[in-house]
């Protein structure tokens, strides 16, 4: 029972050869994907950077599984799960937080974008105006 419960506690990351090979090869497909919205302008780039550091970050967890019980100690946890799970919630909070102030900055030029479009509208209405009065005042004249 006691190798049991300790087995349980190990914070030694086990993955077979095959489930590395698996995680590898999703990390290059999701990295691979990324490009290819690039490519057919469907996703900015300067968005795309956060992606491909994602990425990139599966690639090196599945070369390199023993980095998350490192990351694990550093961080104070005993359970490697723990550790992954609070880097995710952490990268999406983040990037939670990054696309809302990305929402906000835009929805800030386009409600100056609209001023500046009904500003232009109502000069032209008012400078038509005043041509349709000119016109109309030329003709009363002749």
């Amino acid at each position: 029972m006691t190798a049991l419960v300790l087995g349980a506690t190990d914070p030694k990351v086990h993955l077979t050869s095959q489930t590395r090979i698996i995680a590898a090869v999703l990390a290059l497909a999701f990295m691979a994907l990324v490009l290819e919205l690039i490519r057919r302008d469907k996703l900015q780039e300067r968005f795309s950077v956060v992606w491909f550091v994602a990425g990139l970050g599966m690639l090196v967890g599945a070369a390199f599984p023993g980095l998350l019980t490192l990351v694990a100690d550093a961080m104070g946890v005993r359970d490697t799960n723990v550790a992954l799970f609070s880097i995710v919630l952490l990268f999406l909070l983040g990037l939670a937080l990054n696309f809302s102030v990305t929402m906000s900055r835009q929805a800030a030029q386009i409600t100056r974008l609209a001023q500046e479009r009904a500003l232009e509208k109502a000069r032209e209405q008012a400078s038509s105006g005043e041509n349709g009065r000119k016109a109309e005042g030329q003709r009363l004249e002749s």
